[in-house]
Parts: structure tokens; sequence; C-alpha cells
């Protein structure tokens, strides 16, 4: 029965399948057989072994290594046991000066490349949703704020390249740590590839390149696990960009904000069991939520980089929650972000309208304004903040103050016109715009 929400609610098969206990078994003899391939060109098994090991494989079957298991507790050894019982006189080559973790973190190595192959699509897939709002609204004046308060004028269009920027950091990040996160190794008990023999390294080598996998310079039993630290802070920062972002759609969602919607079904979706007029934002609510799942998973991560000696067994448990869940849940609410800006309905009339009730925000503007007329800047901010403490009408209060109103009678609609007052908003959006260009080259 299952128990995990990942079984019956969350994540993409696509994804899952592939930290599956079939495809993890598929990856672990993919690594063995890489192993036997390396013995092979440097003469320690005879070559007809190796045809005749990679042509069993397919018939290892999970039920056979499970039932192994079930008798001897140990899962590798089982997989070794239910590939050599098919291979015959060939089966004592199987896993030849090899340890358990050779296998297991290498496979997982193989595991994560495929992830990240997805991974990548996914952050290809939210730039663009992002990068269409950007150009849709560039010129989509609304209300900027700091501290939950109104603030100055923004564009919608600069929120969203603002975001896109962040996204396009972690696709950065993505493809520089690929080579530090993407590797195996295949050094035996505690590192020193004694059981290998004098050409541990280049069988080493041999292995990984036959697998498209970097080595670790620097194994003991087990891959250096502060490689894990980095990939899990890694995802975890992606998830916290999206929280954030998933955060500011159910912001201006709110009743009395009301600038942007999620998609709603209006034919069919329910948003609400007894408010019937409820559109909740729950695809945001939902991002935000996962994403402090992934989060959690980083306190286990680093706890697991710290073990007894040159390796001890209190990471394997963890590990084998952690990284199918961070992988799945990321690609998960990546998926979810992109639909959730790619439909997103943006209010551009509400926007305006709440740019229009707030015209005090306009008051840095007439600082500037008096500032290019001669005033000192402390005593222009001193003048204006005076006014804009009295409340009522900002206009109205400026233009009867017998210091400012002199200075802006003639001129208040252009100074107080927000579309004139977003400053390089433009520039900084086609400056990223390009850098999503460029990376994609």
């Amino acid at each position: 029965m299952p128990v995990c929400p990942l079984d019956y609610r969350y994540g993409r098969e696509e994804v899952k399948s592939i930290f599956s206990e079939e495809s993890k078994l598929k990856f672990m003899l993919q690594v063995e057989l890489a192993l036997l391939k390396a013995h092979a060109k440097f003469g320690n098994i005879p070559d007809d072994c190796v045809e005749v090991v990679e042509s069993k494989i397919p018939e290892v079957k999970l039920n056979r290594a499970k039932k192994i298991e079930s008798e001897i507790k140990h899962d590798v050894m089982a997989m070794v046991k239910a590939l050599a019982e098919l291979c015959g006189e060939c089966g004592k080559y199987i896993h030849l000066g090899a340890t358990s973790n050779d296998i297991i973190d290498t496979a997982t190595a193989l595991q994560l490349k495929q992830f990240m192959e997805i991974l990548e699509k996914d952050l290809v897939e939210l730039e663009d949703s992002l990068a269409s709002l950007v150009r849709e609204h560039r010129h989509t004046i609304m209300l900027g704020r700091t501290h939950g308060q109104a603030a100055v004028p923004i564009t919608f269009g600069l929120k969203m390249a603002v975001f896109l920027a962040e996204v396009l950091r972690h696709h950065e990040r993505l493809r520089e740590l690929k080579k530090r996160i993407l590797v195996g190794k295949m050094m035996g008990a505690v590192g020193t590839g004694a059981a290998l023999g004098k050409n541990a390294l280049e069988i080493q080598a041999q292995v990984m390149n036959y697998l498209g996998l970097n080595e670790e310079e620097s194994p003991t039993q087990i891959v250096a696990r502060d490689r894990y630290v980095e990939f899990v802070s890694f995802l975890a920062g992606i998830a916290t960009s999206l929280e954030k972002f998933a955060t500011e759609i159910r912001n201006l969602q709110r009743s009395e904000i009301g600038e942007v919607q999620e998609s709603f079904d209006v034919e069919k979706q329910v948003g609400s069991s007894t408010m019937a007029h409820k559109r909740n934002p729950i695809t945001a609510e939902n991002i935000c939520g996962l994403a402090r799942i992934v989060r959690g998973f980083l306190i286990p991560t680093h706890e697991s980089a710290i073990l007894w000696h040159e390796r001890d067994l209190t990471n394997s448990s963890a590990e084998r929650f952690i990284i199918p869940h961070v992988c799945t849940l990321v690609d998960d609410i990546l998926v979810k972000s992109s639909r959730l800006f790619r439909n997103l309905q943006v209010n551009k009339e509400v926007m305006l309208k709440n740019l229009r009730v707030h015209e005090e925000v306009m008051a840095e503007a007439v600082i500037m304004h008096h500032v290019s007329k001669g005033w000192g800047r402390q005593e222009a901010h001193e003048a204006v903040r005076r006014v804009a403490m009295k409340g009522g009408r900002f206009r109205d209060a400026l233009m009867k103050d017998e210091k400012i109103g002199p200075y802006v009678r003639d001129e208040i609609q252009e100074i107080l016109d927000p579309l004139k007052y977003v400053g390089v908003a433009d520039r900084i959006i086609d400056r990223i715009l390009t850098r999503m260009d460029e990376l994609r080259k």
C-alpha cells in the first residue's frame, strides 16, 4: 500500500522512473559491465567474458536479486550473484577488485546524469515562460513595493526579468557543477585501489570513460559527500527561488491587490468546498509547500557527509530518501512554475488603478525635480517628506505648499506621471534577455 505521496500524488513518472528499483539495478549492472570491459582492456580477464556477461545482463530480474538479498542481507552482492549465476564460468570475474560503493556511487552518478538532462530542460522551459511575460509586459506599469508598502513605480516586465535573471544563474550553476557532481569511483574498500593492482588508476579512468563520468580524485570507500552536499544545496536553492516567485504571485493575487491571477477553469474548477466564489492560488501554494520539503533535506544531507574514518553506513539509509525525493520534487515544482507563469492572468488595469490610488509614491520624483532646480538633496527630501506626512491627496498638498508649490505648479502632471519614472527598466530587461540568449549558444 503506497505511503509516500510521491507514489500517488507528486512528481512525474519520467523522473521517478530514474530512481526506481528497476533503474537502480540497471545502472549498477551498467557499472559492473564497464568494470569488466576495463579489466579486459588491461588483460586481467578474457575478452569473450565481456561479451558473455553483456549478453546476460538483460536477463537479470529485480525479483531474483531481491530474493537473494533476503537471504544474504546485502543488496550489491545480491545483484552480483544474480548476474553471475547466469554467466557460467565468466561469472567469477564479475565485481573483480571492486567494493559495493564503487558500484552504488557510480550508479548514482549515472542517475544524476540522466536527471540533470531533464533538469536543464525544465530550467529552459521556465526561462521561456518568464521571458514571454518580460517581453509582453515590459511597459506594463505597476506599484513597486518594499516592506509590504507602496514604493515607487516598476514595470511588471522588469519584475519578471528579475525572476528570469535568478533562473539563469541557476542554469549557469547547473552547467558548472556537473564536473563535480557527475563523478564515480572504482578504488575499492578504502580508496587505495589495492585489489585492482598496479593499473588501478588506469582501470578507474577507463570505467569512467565508458560511462561518461568524471573520476573521484580523493576516494575513500565512497565518493566524497561534499559533492552531494553541493548538489542538494543547489536544488534547495532552486526550490527557494521558486517559492519566492510563487509567494509573489500569491501576494499579487490577494483580493485587496488583484493584480495577477492563476489560470482557473471557471467551467469546472472548484476553489472551495463551501465558498463558491473562491479562486485560490493553489499551484503557487503547492510550489511553496513542496519547496519547504526540499529544503528540509539539507540537514540530513550535511549530516550524511560526516562519517567515521574511511566510511560508515549512517549515510546510506538517509541518501535513499534524499536523492530521489529532492530530484523528483524539484522537477515537479519547476514544471508547475513554468505552467503557472505561462498561463498567468495579468490585470494591467488593476495595476494602473492601484498605482493611481497611491500618488504619493511619486515623492522621490518630486525630490529629484527639486534637485534639478538647484535644491540640495536633503533639503528637498525633508520638504517633500513633510508634505507627504500630512496625508490627503498628494498632488493638492504639493500645490498648496508655499515652498514646493512654485517649483511644481507648471509641471505637476509630468512630475507625477508614473510612466515617466521607471528609470532604465527597458535597458535592464534587454540586458537580461541578451544574457539568456548567450547562455543558450
